[in-house]
């Protein structure tokens, strides 16, 4: 596919994965991150932002760069986002809830925001927003992250339609348990949180799926370059898992 695309978190983990995959496909690709040291790991012919998401002009300097160098952007992929804490929910700090919440949920608005009036002046586009299987059913010990990742839902499928008259698609991808150092550190939380070994709490989420396995960050990453493609035009409003088919979304042994 040709086509600009910018990935948010996509210096690391699924977002990289992302990137890596577009970048295969031929589109253009920014990928924009806090974490510098990734983003320096990047390929040179990559555009790289050090951009907090949350922060909203960092998030409006970043789309203006966007359109100094690209003069547009066909492809937004809001996918920064964070665990949260892993507690009941009596135990949650609120300064806790209201981080998780501010990357997961007001990062993925403030980028839509900002590229709505792009996307729409071109009259063509897509956007993609990362949720999670935590989005779609609900998730114990984690309720910032859980209602956040409900909340992106919500969003997508309002910008499906406002977006929709202008040629401009939405939609949102659930990814399951995804292996990896972020999933590693949940799965070390969840472990001490409910008493189980590390190893068990692995198990359960495999359990979990009809398939009986994590998913892998280039699973997701072949989802959002075909909802992106033309493959998918008349694709939007959708909410997609890509988890091995979710059928226990709290894994126990």
């Amino acid at each position: 596919m040709t086509g600009r695309v910018l990935i948010t978190a996509g210096a690391s983990g699924v977002g990289r994965a992302m990137a890596e995959a577009f970048d295969a496909a031929g589109a253009q690709v920014w990928v924009a991150d806090v974490d510098a040291a990734a983003l320096q790991a990047c390929p040179d012919h990559w555009g790289r932002s050090q951009v907090d998401v949350s922060d909203e002009a960092a998030v409006a300097a970043l789309f203006a760069e966007i359109a100094a160098q690209w003069g547009g952007l066909d492809v937004l992929c809001a996918n920064a986002g964070i665990a949260g804490p892993t507690a009941l929910v009596e135990d949650v700090a609120l300064s806790d809830w209201q981080k998780c919440i501010s990357v997961n949920l007001d990062g993925a608005f403030l980028c839509a925001k900002y590229a709505a009036p792009m996307l729409k002046r071109q009259g063509r586009g897509a956007v993609l927003i990362t949720s999670s299987t935590a989005g779609q059913y609900g998730y114990p010990n984690r309720a910032p992250y859980a209602a956040a990742k409900w909340a992106v839902i919500g969003l997508g499928k309002t910008l499906a339609m406002e977006l929709g008259p202008h040629g401009v698609r939405c939609n949102v991808i659930c990814p399951g348990a995804v292996e990896g150092p972020r999933m590693e550190g949940v799965l070390q939380r969840e472990a001490t949180a409910k008493g189980m070994t590390r190893d068990q709490v692995y198990q359960g989420y495999a359990a979990g799926t009809s398939m009986g396995r994590f998913v892998e960050a280039h699973d997701i990453a072949a989802m959002a370059v075909f909802l992106a493609s033309d493959a998918a035009r008349l694709v939007s409003g959708q909410v997609i898992a890509v988890d091995g088919h979710t059928v226990n979304p709290d894994p126990k042994l």
